[in-house]
């Protein structure tokens, strides 16, 4: 029985099948990790669901922004924009039943996993972990987000929570700001300022950032002080590599041309495909 955490799907389902088969992956005895992202800017979102949906017993997942788009373009919350590609979901007699099932997915996953180094915590979470937060704040705050988005009133809670501001606990002055900021926090991260607030504007390279910005995981976390090890998604420039020996990142870009990857939990090996056409 074995883990395998693997980075942004967006659609790429034809590489999903690849990786799976360079580990042999068995739905009776395997779990799959998934840092949320299963779909969008990839050609086979609707094939991605799917087929998550049908091994859901063997899957960890996680929700990504991506997915959150997907679900408020459904209600009716958001539009679709031009580089959407997930028409095919939306079409689909299957819809209710696929969408319904990622309302239902958490924003954090996390279990002990005894590994070749011992027992690890793994928790993982779609774009990473604030700073500031605890792993009981984490999980309370996950826990809150879930909640909100599978009431009968998910539309209200849809239609608060996309925008860069507030950008810091200090200045919600709502439930609503507050939401929206862990919101991003789950799914948008990437850089913060020096005084721990929240940057959504930059997106460049890490050597390029300006000097007020570092990447969320070059600072003291909270979470690491209870032993535990980090899994995260969505940023793609990093190319798996964030230098913390306790902090992997999973995205390695398969949407964008670059591969699809995998790590096994229990030894750190790592297996890869390259994008298909």
């Amino acid at each position: 029985m074995s883990n395998y955490a693997i980075g942004d799907l967006q659609g790429c389902y034809k590489e999903l099948q690849d990786l799976l088969s360079k580990f042999s992956f068995n739905k009776k005895n395997d779990t799959l990790w998934l840092c949320g992202d299963l779909v969008n800017r990839g050609p086979e979102s609707l094939n991605c669901l799917e087929f998550l949906y049908s091994i859901k017993d063997s899957c960890r997942i996680v929700l990504g922004n991506h997915d959150l788009h997907l679900i408020a373009v459904n209600q009716s919350v958001r539009k679709t924009s031009h580089n959407d590609t997930f028409e095919d979901i939306l079409n689909s007699p299957n819809k209710e039943i696929l969408i319904n099932w990622l309302k239902s997915l958490p924003f954090h996953s996390i279990k002990k996993i005894n590994t070749k180094d011992g027992q690890k915590e793994f928790l993982m979470t779609h774009a990473g972990v604030p700073p500031h937060w605890s792993k009981q704040q984490l999980i309370k705050n996950s826990e809150e987000l879930s909640q909100n988005l599978i009431t009968q009133d998910s539309n209200t809670f849809l239609e608060n929570i996309f925008g860069n501001k507030p950008d810091h606990p200090d200045k919600c002055k709502t439930i609503e700001d507050k939401l929206r900021l862990n919101v991003n926090y789950f799914t948008r991260m990437r850089f913060c300022n020096l005084d721990g607030s929240l940057n959504l504007k930059y997106k460049g390279k890490v050597e390029s950032a300006p000097k007020e910005l570092k990447p969320w995981f070059d600072y003291s976390l909270n979470v690491l002080e209870e032993n535990i090890h980090l899994l995260f998604g969505h940023w793609a420039a990093l190319n798996g590599v964030t230098g913390q020996e306790k902090i992997t990142a999973l995205d390695t870009g398969c949407a964008w041309g670059n591969k699809l990857t995998a790590i096994r939990l229990e030894d750190n090996s790592t297996f890869s495909c390259d994008k298909l056409d």
